[in-house]
């Protein structure tokens, strides 16, 4: 396994930076071949954590990273920021959890969506949500 240095990082200040999380996102996603249905999973992902990112810890950065394994390219996604943090984990990943009156599915989605999910917080210090995508398909890479 061979992890890329970090192919793009992204700032999340404004509504605006949200639409370059998606443009990067899906950019990179075709780069490496995958196909329409994973680049729609990847960049709902993205779109949802990113909001996150921007709404609930006050900005903070997205990166995109690709990583070489023996059978497959991920492309993994870490979202941070400095904001509260989560003061529970469980409920805020639980469907329909909303803690500003949205639909509440913002983190269980993109845990849904990913191939892979981490989320770290500690209240006062922050979070960052790691979630990577796997592409199989030999002729993509």
């Amino acid at each position: 396994m061979t992890i890329v240095p970090t192919v793009r990082e992204v700032p999340i200040r404004t509504d605006m930076d949200i639409v370059g999380v998606r443009q990067a996102v899906r950019e990179v996603a075709v780069s490496v071949g995958f196909s329409l249905v994973d680049q729609t999973k990847v960049v709902t992902a993205a779109s949802e954590l990113a909001r996150n990112t921007l709404k609930h810890g006050g900005g903070g950065t997205a990166e995109i990273e690709l990583e070489e394994r023996a059978d497959s390219t991920a492309l993994r996604l870490v979202f941070r920021d400095e904001g509260p943090g989560i003061g529970d984990v469980e409920l805020a990943l639980r469907d329909g959890y909303s803690s500003s009156g949205g639909l509440g599915l913002g983190l269980s989605g993109a845990r849904r969506l990913a191939d892979e999910f981490d989320l770290r917080t500690a209240e006062g210090e922050g979070t960052t949500v790691t979630v990577a995508f796997v592409n199989r398909d030999p002729a993509a890479r």
